[in-house]
C-alpha cells in the first residue's frame, strides 16, 4: 500500500503530517510523491487564507478525476476540514474520509471504517508524540495547541480550538529522542508558543498553570538536552515577556531568531484586529530585544488592506518598518475568511488598494533586508546545510538566524554543521566561502 500526503499551511501541519505519515508506517504503508502511484492521499489543509483554500480545491479536483478512472482512497485533513466551508467542498468532490486537527489519532480507525467524520478536539493529542523522523536535521515538536486570541480577522481559534499546554515532561521526551536520532535542530510549535504553560485568558498577566514551567523556563530546559539549536514559533507580543529574551541570551542553545507578528502599525487597525497591544506596546518590546540581544533578527507578519485600513493608517506600518528595521516579513493582503467577526462586520476594501499597499511594503522590506543582509559580510557564521540549492553545484542551509545561505557543493559536500564567512549578500540571501570541520558545532559567531 502506498499513500501520498500533500501538506499546505504552517509548521504545525508539518508537524501533524509527520504524525499521520508514523501511523500510517505502522500499518504497513510506504510514501509516494506522485497522487498517479498512491492507494491513499491525504490532504493536509490549511484555512488561514484564501491561497491555500484554493489549492486545496485544485488538488481536490484532480483527484475526482483520478478516482472515476482507478479505485483510490481520499483524505481531507487538518484546518478547513474542520470548517462547513471544507465539509462542503468534501461532499463535492466525493472525500472518503474527513478529519478535523484535533483527530489525528482517529485516522486509522477512519481508514478501516471506511467514511468517517471527527471534528472533535481530543485530549489525548496533548500527550501525542509522533517517533522522531528518520535522518532528519531539523525537526518540530508541538509544545501547545490551540488558541485563546481573537483576533478578528483569525479562523484558528474555530478550526483548532482553545489553548492547551503539553506536560513538559512529554515535550523533554519528544526533545530527546529527537537528539538520539541525530536531530541538531528543534523547533518548538504552537500558535502562541510564549503563552505556554499559562491559565486560560488573554493579556500579558496570566497566572501560570500548577504543575507547569514558564515559557521562558520551558527555553532553558530544552537549551540543556545537548541539541546544537533550539528554535520557537510563533510568539504573541502580548506575552513576550522579559523573561523570555533573558532565556534566549543566556541559552546559548537557542537561536536569536525571533518571529513577532505585528500584523499592522497603527493603532486604529490593532484595535480592529483585536490584537490587544498598542503600536507602542509592540515597540517597547522589540526595544527590549535589541537591548539584549543586539545580533537578534527579527521578523514579522504583515497584513495590508485590512477592513477599514486607511492611507493614514498604512503610512504608520510603514513608519513602523522604519522604526523596527525586521530582517524579514512575510507579507499577506487581507483575505476574508467566512466565520471571523472581520468577514460579519467590517466592509472590505478594494482589491486594487491592497495590491498596490503590499507593493509598497514589498520595496520598504527590501530596503532592509538588503541593510541588515549586508552586516554579515566578512562574518563567520554558523550554517546548518540541508541539502541542494535550487540551482548549480551549490547547497543551501540557514543561520541561527534564519537567514537562508548559499555556498558551493565543495565546501559542504552533505548536510551537516558547518562554520563559513559570508562572501556576498542581497536582500534575500547570503553567500558564503571558506568552512570548519563538520562535526559536532563548529566555533562560530552564531548568526
Amino acid at each position: 500500500m502506498q499513500a501520498c500526503v500533500i501538506t499546505l499551511g504552517c509548521q504545525m501541519n508539518e508537524y501533524d503530517t509527520h504524525a499521520i505519515q508514523s501511523q500510517l508506517a505502522s500499518i504497513g504503508y510506504s510514501f509516494v510523491d506522485d497522487i498517479h502511484d498512491a492507494d491513499l492521499v491525504l490532504v493536509n489543509t490549511c484555512a488561514v487564507r484564501g491561497k491555500p483554500v484554493e489549492k486545496a480545491r485544485s488538488i481536490l479536483g484532480a483527484l475526482r478525476k483520478e478516482k472515476k478512472r482507478r479505485t483510490v482512497t481520499i483524505g481531507l485533513m487538518g484546518c478547513l476540514a474542520q470548517l462547513p466551508e471544507g465539509q462542503a467542498m468534501g461532499a463535492k468532490f466525493g472525500v472518503d474520509i474527513m478529519l478535523g486537527p484535533g483527530a489525528l489519532t482517529d485516522l486509522i480507525p477512519a481508514l478501516r471504517q471506511g467514511k468517517f467524520q471527527n471534528f472533535a478536539f481530543k485530549d489525548e493529542l496533548r500527550d501525542y508524540a509522533p517517533p522522531p523522523p528518520n535522518g532528519a536535521l531539523s525537526a518540530h515538536v508541538a509544545i501547545t495547541r490551540g488558541c485563546n486570541h481573537k483576533c478578528t480577522y483569525c479562523i484558528v481559534p474555530t478550526t483548532r480550538g482553545p489553548e492547551v499546554s503539553r506536560p513538559a515532561a512529554d515535550i523533554l521526551r519528544e526533545v530527546e529522542a529527537l537528539r538520539d536520532a541525530g536531530v541538531v535542530e528543534v523547533s518548538l510549535l504552537g500558535q502562541n508558543v510564549n503563552s505556554y504553560g499559562l491559565e486560560p485568558g488573554l493579556g500579558p498577566h496570566r497566572k501560570p498553570l500548577p504543575g507547569f514551567p514558564s515559557f521562558a523556563e520551558l527555553l532553558r530546559m530544552v537549551g540543556q538536552v545537548g541539541l546544537p539549536r533550539v528554535r520557537f514559533i510563533t510568539s504573541h507580543p502580548i506575552n513576550f515577556t522579559d523573561d523570555i529574551i533573558a532565556a534566549i541570551a543566556e541559552t546559548p542553545a537557542v537561536c536569536q531568531y525571533i518571529h513577532l507578528p505585528v500584523q499592522a502599525g497603527a493603532n486604529r487597525t490593532l484595535r480592529r484586529m483585536a490584537r490587544e497591544y498598542t503600536r507602542e506596546y509592540y515597540l517597547d518590546r522589540v526595544a527590549a530585544i535589541r537591548s539584549q540581544l543586539p545580533d537578534a533578527t527579527l521578523s514579522t507578519d504583515i497584513i495590508c488592506g485590512f477592513p477599514g485600513e486607511t492611507e493614514e493608517d498604512f503610512e504608520e506600518t510603514l513608519t513602523l518598518y522604519d522604526a523596527v528595521q525586521f530582517d524579514m516579513a512575510f507579507m499577506f493582503i487581507y483575505s476574508e475568511r467566512e466565520g471571523t467577526p472581520a468577514a460579519a462586520h467590517f466592509d472590505d476594501i478594494p482589491h486594487p488598494v491592497k495590491v498596490a499597499r503590499l507593493m509598497r511594503l514589498i520595496e520598504r522590506q527590501k530596503h532592509w533586508s538588503w541593510l541588515n543582509y549586508r552586516r554579515w559580510v566578512g562574518r563567520m557564521v554558523e550554517v546548518l546545510v540541508k541539502g541542494p540549492a535550487h540551482e548549480g553545484d551549490l547547497m543551501q542551509g540557514h543561520t541561527r538566524g534564519n537567514h537562508t545561505v548559499v555556498l558551493p557543493r565543495a565546501v559542504a559536500p552533505k548536510p551537516g554543521l558547518y562554520a563559513v564567512r559570508i562572501a556576498h549578500a542581497t536582500p534575500h540571501m547570503l553567500y558564503a566561502e571558506g568552512v570548519a570541520i563538520p562535526e559536532g558545532r563548529p566555533a562560530a559567531t552564531a548568526a
